[in-house]
């Protein structure tokens, strides 16, 4: 296949996997931001580095853990500018979620405790945890993603499972 036949091949997979991914990108995000409109701005600069870039995806190889790097990656920057800016503008997890009928206020007081409670973990404890037991990735992939030994994820989690059982 020649550069410009997969070039053309990765803008379609990358185009086409965009919008399945949008509700995981979004809640990855707000798990790292804990501020909703942080995890907009994170999601739509993820979306168009995504369509900027996307002669840079290897076809066949999955949209989503692409998408999910390049979110962290921009997570990350936005940290590093944020220290040298000395600013904040966080949100409690109570003020991201709805209540809307008396299931749904039980649900958001369930939800509600869990982001808190894993708003209380080191960031990297709690991206951890939401790439695992959130969005369901094995142990192998969540290295992958935020490119660490497998031993790291596990022991992560096994931090993060320590901590949140003292908080019981």
């Amino acid at each position: 296949m020649s550069n410009r036949a997969m070039s053309e091949a990765s803008r379609r997979e990358v185009r086409a996997g965009l919008e399945p991914c949008l509700a995981r990108l979004w809640r990855y995000a707000l798990v790292l931001s804990k501020a909703r409109d942080v995890a907009d701005d994170l999601v739509q600069a993820t979306c168009l580095r995504a369509i900027e870039r996307a002669d840079q995806f290897v076809p066949g190889t999955r949209v989503d853990r692409w998408l999910f790097a390049i979110l962290r990656s921009i997570w990350l920057n936005e940290i590093r500018s944020r220290r040298i800016r000395q600013g904040g503008g966080f949100v409690d997890p109570e003020e991201v979620l709805t209540t809307d009928g008396a299931r749904e206020i039980e649900v958001n007081i369930t939800a509600s405790a869990v982001l808190r409670a894993i708003g209380r973990l080191p960031e990297a404890q709690r991206e951890t945890v939401l790439l695992v037991y959130g969005d369901g990735y094995s142990y192998a992939e969540a290295a992958a993603a935020l490119a660490i030994p497998i031993g790291t994820v596990m022991s992560r989690l096994a931090a993060a499972r320590a901590t949140l059982a003292k908080l019981k």
